[in-house]
């Protein structure tokens, strides 16, 4: 797994931990933590988030051969 892959999976964890606290609790911790859902961070925050999200979904489809250097093995 590549450095950015792990950064993007990071960032997605992050984001659904956020979505988690608004459903269950009403509490957006991200624009509590930076000045409200308007502001400039929180925007940038949720930006980088989702487009962390669009990466993760890439991982889905990546063959696991490039990582081990053979076809997986199948029985």
């Amino acid at each position: 797994m590549m450095v950015i892959d792990k950064i993007a999976l990071a960032l997605a964890v992050i984001g659904t931990l956020n979505w988690g606290s608004v459903g269950l609790f009403g509490f957006d911790c991200v624009a509590f933590l930076c000045g409200g859902p308007a502001s400039i961070l929180s925007r940038v925050i949720y930006t980088l988030v989702g487009v962390a999200g669009l990466w993760c979904v890439t991982l889905l489809f990546r063959d696991n051969e490039e990582e081990h250097g053979h076809a997986p093995y199948t029985a």
